[in-house]
């Protein structure tokens, strides 16, 4: 069964660009996308996707509380920060708001792919 992954990136052409490389891989289903920080709140809760990309790094400053909130989602999702840039601050604020891994946007498919499967089992 494929990984249901959901994505959460402000920038609609970065979004776009991500979207079709995730559709790409092999074991990975884009259940949905979005750039609004509340629209993605309430689609992450309808559809309840295993995995959540969440680009930390946005004009509104959510992205943290975006990585809190998906973290502390009822059916616990992993929560993965997918970012253009490291920041070590940043890095250790995601995790101690819930993020599972943090990576970078440069990391290939196969090596995404690897390290998402690899995330501990979801508590259920």
């Amino acid at each position: 069964m494929d990984l249901q992954v959901y994505l959460i990136e402000e920038h609609a052409q970065v979004r776009q660009a991500l979207a079709e490389r995730l559709s790409n891989i092999e074991g990975v289903e884009l259940v949905g996308q979005a750039g609004d920080a509340q629209e993605a709140l309430r689609e992450v809760e309808r559809l309840r996707p295993q995995v959540i990309l969440i680009e930390t790094k946005r004009e509104d400053g959510l992205g943290l509380e975006l990585v809190r909130q998906a973290a502390r989602s009822a059916w616990n999702p992993q929560v993965v920060v997918l970012t253009t840039y490291e920041v070590a601050w940043e890095r250790r604020a995601a995790r101690r708001a819930g993020a599972h891994e943090y990576l970078l946007k440069e990391i290939d498919s196969a090596e995404l792919l690897k390290r998402i499967q690899a995330l501990p089992p979801r508590k259920m």
